[in-house]
């Protein structure tokens, strides 16, 4: 992916170390909606390594490709974290204008080992997250390395995708299917709750392949970045993780969605780069 010397998003708080920069605080909200995977039983995975708003590697498949950096404190790190935030921006202040919409921009939190948010504390373990109580992404970027080399999904488009699909979380707070949710889940039995969660990261599956739409269209994509983009959303199916992590497939505890149905979410949305065919909870089956 073609990323470096671009326009870099101001709403970055680096939080890594002791002594980290808050460049911009963004508006809080009161809404505690734990999306991290705790347990089987919470939103974001089947333990906390698992979270897969998370979908991403630490290098590109091709020495002349561009490659971001896999992790730690340094200033390329959070350039490209800078300007992927920035590219989404973009894409998204664009789709909520055409619709005669304000669209909020998040922050997005860099860390290093742990950090607090309005839904906890953050671990690297947890990988990145949405927290909607205080509209921010949350990214511990030792995390790509783990990806890399744990989860086998490498490069740097990949890792974009991830910051991509946790935007998509954000949009589905500004437009209320997080809090309905949220609402929802309290009523709903574990089974009930994990098949709603899949529809709910689907669509923010799809709506990274909306970004991924317009940033192809701007020429910024290299060969072989859908490849990568897919590639993690395959590796971080449930069922790609519970073979993983257990040796075989529990459907019910689904609450991501299949490799199959991860990978096709996105690429739907990146065909068509309509956000109406994002809509994975019209139908019985996703």
């Amino acid at each position: 992916m073609r990323w470096r010397g671009r326009r870099q998003s101001s709403n970055i708080e680096d939080r890594r170390g002791s002594g980290g920069r808050v460049v911009r605080r963004a508006g809080g909200g009161s809404i505690l909606f734990v999306l991290i995977a705790i347990g089987a039983s919470l939103l974001f995975g089947i333990d906390p390594r698992q979270v897969l708003g998370i979908l991403e590697g630490g290098q590109t498949v091709s020495q002349q490709r561009q490659t971001a950096p896999a992790g730690g404190r340094n200033d390329e790190g959070r350039a490209f974290v800078g300007v992927i935030l920035a590219d989404t921006e973009d894409v998204w202040n664009r789709i909520f204008s055409a619709n005669d919409r304000k669209y909020e921009e998040p922050a997005l939190v860099l860390f290093s080992g742990r950090a607090r948010s309005a839904c906890g504390f953050a671990s690297a373990a947890s990988g990145p997250f949405y927290c909607p109580g205080d509209r921010k992404v949350y990214i511990d970027l030792a995390f790509y390395e783990e990806l890399r080399r744990r989860f086998k999904a490498p490069g740097d488009f990949a890792q974009a995708y991830v910051i991509a699909h946790e935007v998509g979380h954000h949009v589905q707070n500004l437009t209320g299917v997080l809090p309905e949710f949220n609402r929802r889940r309290q009523t709903l039995s574990e089974r009930e709750a994990n098949q709603l969660s899949v529809r709910v990261e689907l669509q923010a599956d799809c709506y990274a392949g909306v970004w991924a739409h317009f940033t192809q269209q701007k020429g910024l994509l290299e060969a072989g970045d859908i490849e990568e983009a897919l590639n993690a959303a395959h590796q971080i199916g449930d069922d790609a993780i519970q073979k993983r992590t257990q040796g075989y497939v529990v459907p019910d505890a689904f609450n991501h969605g299949s490799s199959e149905q991860r990978a096709r979410w996105f690429r739907r949305g990146l065909s068509s780069g309509k956000v109406s065919d994002c809509d994975t909870f019209s139908g019985r089956r996703v």
